[in-house]
């Protein structure tokens, strides 16, 4: 038996966070990992995605250099160095989240699948671990969807496609979300014909005006994408693969990858055994983290049930760090989290998007847009396409939406003011170098107040009387 202050279930993003920060603060830490350390993050998911994402760009611009005088050439692709890029990627980042690491800062890892066989108990490798505290960190893997013929045919998801060392014929995608999307345009600039099958609309939780945009710049590179398009069935061998639409149209291509979605990783955790409340989103816990069923348990990141993203685990650990080691209050929020699709350009969202915004406000919201077009840095690497849009209520941004090159540096301005609640005049107030793309954000808070400055009579006046004053 050991005992223990604190017992996580994962070390991925969260899980590490948390083990790290606690144990170094003096806590007795056990982190159980069945899997690979880092998570899927670190091997399956955002690390090798823009390692990919970042091979496929050096492609692509060599095929278009003709705004700056750079004849385009067609870049002979080694898809399999390609992916030695993408491996060297992981590995280089590996050492900061292993076993030996973790173990230096006194965590006791346990490398094996974590079950519970009590409220305060659970069971790994053989070993049994009482702890104070539980907190479950499992993150979430791929969702197969129930399609007919799924089982009969080969196919990739993000934790085997890249893996993949010989360029598809043909890839399908089905999912038009952010993971669809990126592999998408990645593999297109890499060469790879690529068709994206969406059941409903592609980037379907963005702004529409933005995804449109983001679309629009994919087909133009080669990516058919078919929206509003439910696959009925899957059928064909390794090589020939055949979706069937609902319309009765078909796609033929020699891969394919499912990025539908993503399921909750609890099955393998016995619940049951420490009455703790799940569903197929995640476990049960109230604002705090903290398990509604069994209070010795909290979860984290994916498993707790709400928005999966890597930041959103760092961000869980902080918040139960505060309730397990020192007793304080603490709540997890949900307003001030970005997130990004890193297609290109890239495509950015805190807060509410502009529909959100208006259901929630109605009259009492301002939108403000800027667009990159008219922003110099943007100009001097013919870099154009694309737009920043602010939802202003009272005087304080609520949400912020941004399609363009970087914009997921660039939402991160946002993203603090909306964490630390700041008004749109501290935003106009701040000053940016020139030329750089942040300029388009300081713009668009200088449009908050424009109209009060330069369409008000009163304004003028005073002005005037000002200057028949002044010596």
């Amino acid at each position: 038996m050991i005992e223990t202050d604190l017992c996580i279930i994962g070390a991925g993003s969260g899980g590490l966070s948390l083990a790290a920060g606690a144990a170094q603060m003096g806590a007795r830490v056990v982190l159980i990992e069945g899997a690979a350390m880092g998570g899927d993050c670190l091997n399956h998911g955002c690390v090798p995605s823009k390692a990919l994402l970042a091979a496929a760009k050096q492609a692509h611009a060599m095929t278009s250099g003709a705004t700056f005088g750079i004849a385009p050439v067609v870049p002979k692709v080694d898809f399999a160095a390609v992916k030695d890029h993408v491996a060297r990627t992981i590995a280089t980042i590996a050492p900061m989240d292993s076993q030996e690491r973790f173990e230096g800062f006194g965590v006791q890892v346990i490398r094996a699948y974590a079950r519970f066989t009590a409220a305060d108990e659970v069971e790994a490798d053989g070993q049994r671990i009482r702890a104070r505290r539980f907190v479950i960190a499992t993150g979430s893997t791929a969702a197969v969807p129930p399609i007919p013929g799924i089982d009969s045919v080969p196919y990739l998801t993000n934790e085997t496609i890249f893996a993949l060392r010989a360029a598809p014929r043909h890839l399908i995608i089905l999912g038009g979300g952010p993971i669809g999307i990126e592999m998408a345009q990645a593999h297109r600039r890499l060469g790879v014909p690529v068709t994206v099958i969406e059941a409903a609309r592609a980037l379907g939780r963005e702004d529409p005006e933005l995804a449109a945009i983001a679309l629009a710049t994919l087909r133009a590179e080669g990516v058919e994408i078919l929206e509003d398009a439910p696959v009925t069935a899957l059928s064909g061998e390794p090589g020939a693969i055949v979706a069937t639409l609902k319309d009765g149209r078909q796609v033929e291509g020699s891969h394919l990858l499912v990025a539908t979605g993503r399921k909750v990783a609890l099955d393998r955790l016995n619940l049951a055994a420490a009455g703790v409340e799940a569903t197929a989103r995640g476990v049960t816990v109230g604002a705090d983290l903290r398990s509604v069923s069994n209070r010795r348990v909290y979860a984290i990141g994916d498993a707790a049930g709400g928005l999966q993203f890597t930041h959103v685990a760092g961000y869980h650990a902080g918040v139960v760090i505060r309730a397990i080691l020192f007793g304080l209050p603490s709540r997890a929020r949900t307003h001030h989290i970005p997130r990004v699709t890193f297609c290109d350009p890239e495509l950015a969202q805190v807060g509410l998007t502009e529909a959100e915004a208006r259901a929630a406000h109605g009259a009492a919201l301002t939108v403000l847009r800027t667009e990159f077009a008219h922003n110099d840095r943007a100009q001097a690497e013919a870099r154009t396409t694309g737009l920043v849009k602010v939802m202003v209520v009272g005087g304080r941004p609520v949400g912020a939406s941004i399609i363009g090159p970087q914009a997921g540096e660039l939402i991160g301005l946002w993203a603090l003011a909306l964490a630390s609640g700041l008004k749109m005049s501290s935003m106009a107030g701040m000053v940016v170098p020139y030329p750089t793309l942040n300029d388009v954000s300081k713009r668009a808070a200088g449009a908050y107040f424009s109209p009060k400055l330069f369409d008000n009579p009163w304004v003028k006046r005073g002005v005037r009387l000002v200057q028949r004053l002044l010596p």
